[in-house]
């Protein structure tokens, strides 16, 4: 499922036109990714827990050269479902 078949499900979940579901599903995203950028988290009850994740520098190898390099370090985010959810798949 992607976005669009996201948000065509919602319409027809809330019988409402296609345009109200996206601003809807559009709102969820936005606020999972501010509450991301204050808290560092956020965590939906029977659904999971999106959690920020921050990577330390580190080395590696260049794939073709086999070239040892550095990696940056970055921020990523982690999903962990709950068992409600883990329990319906």
């Amino acid at each position: 499922m992607n976005k669009a078949d996201l948000i065509e499900a919602v319409a027809a979940e809330l019988s409402e036109p296609k345009a109200q579901a996206a601003r809807a599903v559009e709102a969820v995203l936005a606020n999972i990714t501010k509450g991301l950028q204050r808290d560092g988290a956020v965590n939906v009850a029977g659904f999971g827990n999106f959690v920020k994740k921050h990577r330390a520098a580190r080395m590696g190898r260049n794939p073709i050269t086999k070239e040892p390099m550095e990696i940056k370090p970055s921020t990523t985010v982690n999903f962990r479902p709950a068992t409600q959810l883990k329990s319906q798949m």
